[in-house]
């Protein structure tokens, strides 16, 4: 999974990178507010950190921003002494969670992880077709589809973002642990499995191809559509 650190506090920032990169998570780092929109616009993100205070604008401005773009995933919001009043501006603009600096860090690691379960792991069901991330398991109308590892992974990661469109590089990025070290024909070998072991015999379509911008979740929708 991965987690976007917007943070202009060095010395914060970068352990806490550390420490989410010795958990199996990806971090990118983003010193300014200006450099947050630019990975937001470029990536997708499970759970995003920020800090309440930036010195190039207010990070409350880029929360109405993260959340028209990725409506459900979880935002925490760093401060030092937070009034009241900030707090409550903080969620009314979207964020999900609360936490006052200075912070434990294995504090910070259990608030991220139940904000994770409560949105990365919840069961996507739509229609006939259910995806259970914690089971790796996939049924449709009752039935067990046979999608595992990475073919499932893409199939659950568009799902999740049904509405957008997700390029190459995305999908690379938010599913394997090092996508310098992969082509992105691994991408298109992952959507051909799922559409040869899922869609065709189904005869529905759950991911479409984008021309030149990548793909896009589109289930309920017949093939012949």
């Amino acid at each position: 999974m991965r987690i976007l650190i917007i943070e202009d506090e060095s010395p914060l920032g970068k352990p806490v990178s550390e420490v989410l990169t010795k958990h199996s998570y990806q971090t990118d780092i983003a010193e300014n507010l200006k450099d947050g929109e630019y990975y937001i616009s470029i990536r997708n993100y499970d759970l995003i950190l920020i800090n309440s205070q930036l010195h190039d604008d207010e990070s409350i401005n880029i929360i109405s921003q993260v959340k028209a773009k990725y409506p459900c995933v979880p935002i925490i919001m760093l401060a030092h002494k937070p009034k009241p009043e900030q707090e409550v501006q903080a969620f009314k603009a979207g964020v999900d969670d609360f936490i006052a600096k200075p912070f434990d860090i294995n504090v910070l690691l259990a608030r991220i992880e139940a904000r994770l379960r409560f949105w990365g792991s919840s069961i996507i069901e739509i229609e006939d077709l259910i995806i259970n991330p914690d089971e790796e398991k996939i049924t449709y109308k009752g039935k067990e589809i046979e999608v595992k590892g990475k073919p499932f992974e893409v199939l659950t990661h568009l799902a999740r973002h049904r509405d957008q469109i997700v390029s190459k590089e995305q999908l690379l990025d938010a599913i394997w642990e090092e996508p310098e070290l992969v082509t992105p024909n691994v991408i298109e070998v992952a959507i051909n499995q799922i559409r040869q072991k899922m869609d065709k015999p189904l005869n529905i379509s759950t991911v479409e191809t984008v021309r030149r911008r990548g793909y896009r979740f589109c289930y309920p929708k017949q093939a012949q559509e």
